[in-house]
């Protein structure tokens, strides 16, 4: 190999470097990394990597004792034993913990916030306060509250209106707000 004797190294020299001992040996790496790994894309990085020692270490495939294709066989034999013994030092992966189960709901605030309503609603006129009852805390429709109060569906609408425009001013800066109490 002329390119190994070279004694100063240039970028184009590198490359023909890589290039010949890829021509030469390479099919015989892949076909031992393949061996080794089992796995055709882990034998080509462990070539690759193989590659790219040879290429800092010219000097030992020069100088060094033995054949060049041997040496390029033990750098390949022991960058898959480094890769297997990191695999197997590294901690298997662990599956996420389940979620922590839920805490106990608060019911402090839905407390607080039903007595402030309860506290508007008495401040009510009672046809006010019997209009709201109906459609919200029984769940009747304008027409079903309207039948049982004895009053037309247009006035069960208007007293609706001005009794959750009154509970909107009474609750001003309390923190609750209307909607929250049917629920």
């Amino acid at each position: 190999m002329p390119v190994l004797r070279a004694a100063k190294r240039t970028a184009v020299a590198d490359e023909a470097l890589i290039r010949t001992l890829y021509e030469e040996h390479g099919r015989a790496l892949l076909a031992y990394a393949n061996r080794l790994t089992g796995d055709h894309a882990a034998a080509e990085d462990a070539v690759q990597e193989t590659l790219v020692r040879a290429w800092r270490h010219p000097d030992t495939l020069v100088n060094g004792k033995g054949s060049v294709r041997g040496w390029l066989l033990t750098v390949v034999r022991n960058i898959v034993a480094d890769r297997f013994r990191a695999k197997a030092a590294r901690p298997a992966e662990v599956a996420e913990a389940p979620a922590a189960p839920p805490v106990a709901a608060d019911h402090s605030d839905a407390v607080v916030n039903s007595m402030v309503v309860l506290d508007a609603m008495d401040r009510l006129s009672p046809e006010h306060r019997d209009v709201l009852t109906e459609i919200y805390f029984r769940g009747r429709s304008v027409a079903e509250a309207a039948e049982t109060l004895g009053v037309p569906p247009g006035t069960v609408k208007s007293r609706s209106y001005y009794a959750l425009r009154a509970m909107r001013q009474t609750f001003g800066g309390r923190g609750a707000a209307v909607g929250e109490v049917a629920g």
